[in-house]
């Protein structure tokens, strides 16, 4: 982690980051070009930067080497420990470089580079009952050995980021704005937890706001860094189903959690299970697929909260046992409708509660 200042290589790298106009596209063709950062900043007249490709225009922006500007920035950075990180250094991501636009240049802030693992993303709004089974499967995988991959939003992200730091394992949240800029500001403590005990990533320069356009490219990042990614209660034409759309364009695995039909904010990720999508309702779901360990005996997950249980959903468990119960018999048991009783058993499925068997068949988890 840097202390007093950044080194020569990064000050050319912020350089450019710096300059308006100057995408990952042109900074990757200036790199071609001319083999190297330091070959690109040794003279950055426009006239030898259009052999790039690069506008006279945008040429006479690079700030220049002693611009005052520009050393504040630095060590604002070095003070904060965050590193410059491009595309071409040896301990770049090799999954994240390997996707079809990766990033020339990233922001880092903790741990470097981070392991490859699971991103999960889902809904800013999402129910209490979906926020608390992603942080359990979350803490599960974290427990295992994997690597929880966000994006810092509330709602699903939050729940997912605080599954791994429950565990102490490690989490990385990808931002949409300046690794400087804690967004949304009531996750600055989050920001700051997981800049000591995991990674924090910016693709934008210091300073950049929020804005709405750059959450795209933040999430071809989540998916890029990941084994697969794991959509949660994702309405259809959400910003979780771009991020599901990246993953298959980059040849990672699909997971998503069922939710009721008669939700729209399932409809995205029940179609992405009708489309071929990983079933998940606990953390076993994944771990086979994505190569973790199991957690070793001593790790204990903390207590989870009783859920409370409406006199129908009361109805439903208690005929069941550790014998699996046939759908039709609960249903008689139970003396609600087959609808009713479907929904009730999906719920229950989703809190931990009951697990689903083959041939429709349901049986209570950890009965005594």
């Amino acid at each position: 982690m840097h202390t007093d200042s950044l080194s020569r290589r990064e000050l050319d790298w912020l350089r450019l980051s710096l300059t308006p106009g100057l995408g990952r596209k042109a900074l990757r063709r200036l790199h071609e070009t001319f083999g190297g950062v330091a070959a690109i900043v040794a003279d950055t007249t426009p006239r030898r930067l259009a052999r790039a490709g690069l506008s006279a225009r945008i040429a006479a922006r690079i700030p220049g080497a002693e611009e005052p500007r520009l050393g504040q920035i630095a060590r604002r950075l070095a003070a904060q420990g965050v590193r410059l990180a491009s595309l071409w250094d040896e301990d770049f991501p090799p999954l994240l470089a390997a996707i079809p636009d990766p990033p020339a240049l990233l922001y880092v802030r903790g741990q470097w580079p981070p392991p490859p693992g699971l991103a999960v993303v889902g809904s800013r709004r999402a129910g209490e009952e979906s926020r608390r089974l992603v942080r359990e499967i979350c803490r599960d995988l974290a427990a295992a050995g994997l690597c929880i991959i966000s994006g810092l939003a509330r709602g699903i992200d939050t729940a997912a980021h605080l599954g791994a730091l429950d565990a102490g394992g490690p989490t990385v949240a990808v931002l949409g704005c300046g690794i400087d800029r804690a967004y949304p500001p009531e996750n600055a403590r989050l920001f700051e937890q997981i800049a000591r005990n995991g990674t924090l990533i910016s693709e934008y320069a210091p300073g950049t706001p929020p804005l709405p356009g750059n959450f795209p490219g933040r999430n071809r990042i989540i998916s890029g860094l990941a084994r697969g990614v794991l959509v949660a209660e994702a309405a259809a034409g959400s910003g979780s189903l771009i991020t599901a759309e990246f993953a298959l364009e980059q040849g990672r695995e699909v997971f998503a959690l069922p939710g009721s039909p008669f939700g729209p904010q399932w409809h995205g990720s029940n179609g992405l299970l009708k489309d071929g999508a990983h079933l998940v309702t606990e953390a076993r779901d994944l771990m086979d697929l994505l190569g973790a360990d199991r957690p070793e005996p001593s790790v204990v997950p903390p207590p989870r909260p009783a859920p409370t249980l409406s006199a129908e959903a009361l109805r439903v468990l208690g005929p069941l046992s550790a014998t699996a119960l046939h759908i039709d018999e609960i249903v008689r048991k139970s003396g609600l409708t087959p609808p009713e009783v479907s929904a009730i058993l999906l719920h229950l499925e989703l809190q931990g509660i009951i697990r689903q068997l083959p041939g429709m068949h349901y049986e209570r988890r950890d009965f005594p």
